[in-house]
């Protein structure tokens, strides 16, 4: 369950594209709405820029969203049909079809493949966050076994030494990568904890990405995004994803009620001592960090981006919801919930399928009703952003309704700052730094 309004790496912006997908795993679908927001603002992002790989008045049949999908095109349809699949929406064939149809040969899948029946080649991007998010959508809503298969002899492929996942090949592993592929692995019938490379599991590589007892009080049980100058700085964003990925989950996590309330537990440092921790162990603490950062209110997290001040970060608070209600936190999850139901309509309404995905998928983790969140049908307003769905089995709002609800709330200063904020500040570093990995 951000490029962007949550961040996956504040600083260590010098790992480019493991950093981008990263991003993306948390709203990139505001990569379109930051292009727009920033057209006549940011001259330097738009010289930077590659060409658009398609034109928004021309997408193909079956995608979700309007806005220009070369960075998230298989993320945010991935994303969209899961949530609709959660909560009992049948996706229509053909918004199914666009997303297997973008599959390699090699089983890999890319951001956005303009021509899918051309072969891929050398210079296909392909991305471990963007098959792990499609294999979680295709095995969920099944008959594509094949491919499921095939998407994963892909991901084992390219795992890293240390046992984790890049975003793309030969790079360096970080902790949301990690923790999609992690999620894949689950969905397909794998064990992850089985799938080694030499004597190393995924999960190896995700407990050392986290901060421990030799960290400052404030930062241990912390993940950072990955290691820079082989230091670790605490990142909410990977955490968050380091917390599924610990607990063997994927973007969907079975409801956790309101009254559920097992105890946030920090990691343990008596004597400072930094005992080996397993996954579980480090999901605790990864947890007990995320309410740390929701503050006394336990409302919301902030934005990384440099600038931000105390500007909320929407789409890293809705992941934040699903992480604590992996862990049983359900109560926890409660504040970051309700404050999300109040504030989140407008940064929705922008960042597209994807944002209106997380929100589903955080309310149907914490035991809400995605159908009347804060006003507002969250299922009917995703599935107003793609071809219509094949059958539901709950009756949704109308789409304008919905609209009209969410225009009259959560509108405050801070979105308006936020959003025009992380959109233009992120842009440019975003399109130039996937250019500079890939040698443009």
């Amino acid at each position: 369950m951000a490029t962007t309004a949550s961040q996956a790496s504040p600083a260590p912006r010098a790992s480019t594209a493991p950093t981008l997908a990263a991003l993306a795993r948390r709203a990139a679908a505001a990569l379109a709405g930051a292009a727009v927001l920033c057209a006549a603002g940011a001259p330097v992002a738009a010289a930077d820029s590659p060409a658009p790989a398609a034109k928004a008045s021309k997408l193909p049949d079956g995608l979700y969203g309007t806005k220009d999908p070369q960075y998230d095109g298989v993320w945010r349809q991935s994303l969209a049909l899961l949530a609709q699949r959660t909560v009992g929406v049948r996706p229509s064939v053909a918004g199914v079809d666009w997303l297997a149809g973008q599959q390699c040969a090699d089983g890999a899948f890319s951001a956005y493949r303009a021509e899918p029946a051309k072969a891929c080649d050398d210079k296909t991007m392909r991305d471990t966050n963007q098959t792990g998010a499609a294999v979680q959508a295709l095995a969920a809503l099944g008959g594509h076994d094949d491919a499921v298969q095939k998407a994963v002899k892909w991901l084992k492929s390219v795992q890293n030494d240390d046992g984790g996942w890049p975003s793309m090949s030969g790079s360096p592993s970080d902790a949301n990568s990690t923790s999609v592929v992690i999620g894949a692995l689950q969905a397909a019938g794998q064990k992850p904890e089985s799938v080694k490379k030499g004597d190393k599991s995924p999960y190896d590589a995700l407990v050392s990405f986290q901060l421990g007892c030799d960290a400052k009080e404030g930062e241990r049980g912390a993940f950072a995004f990955q290691p820079k100058d082989g230091k670790l700085a605490p990142n909410a964003d990977a955490t968050a994803a380091a917390v599924l990925g610990g607990l063997g989950k994927g973007f969907v996590v079975d409801p956790a009620g309101k009254d559920v309330d097992e105890p946030v537990e920090p990691l343990k440092c008596a004597g400072g001592e930094d005992p080996k921790r397993n996954p579980q162990q480090a999901s605790e603490g990864g947890a007990a960090y995320l309410v740390a950062q929701l503050g006394a209110g336990g409302q919301h997290l902030k934005s990384a981006m440099p600038g931000a001040g105390d500007q909320p970060d929407v789409g890293n608070t809705a992941d934040a919801v699903v992480a604590l209600a992996a862990g049983g936190h359900g109560a926890a999850a409660q504040k970051p919930l309700q404050w999300l139901q109040k504030n989140s309509a407008n940064w929705a309404k922008e960042a597209g399928p994807a944002a209106y995905a997380q929100l589903v998928l955080a309310a149907h983790a914490a035991g809400a009703d995605p159908r009347a969140f804060g006003g507002a049908d969250l299922v009917a307003q995703l599935n107003a952003t793609g071809p219509k769905p094949a059958g539901s089995s709950a009756p949704s709002a109308a789409p304008e309704k919905d609209a009209k609800d969410q225009d009259e709330q959560g509108s405050g200063a801070w979105w308006v700052f936020g959003v025009v904020f992380v959109a233009c500040v992120g842009i440019g570093f975003l399109i130039s730094g996937r250019r500079k990995k890939n040698g443009l």
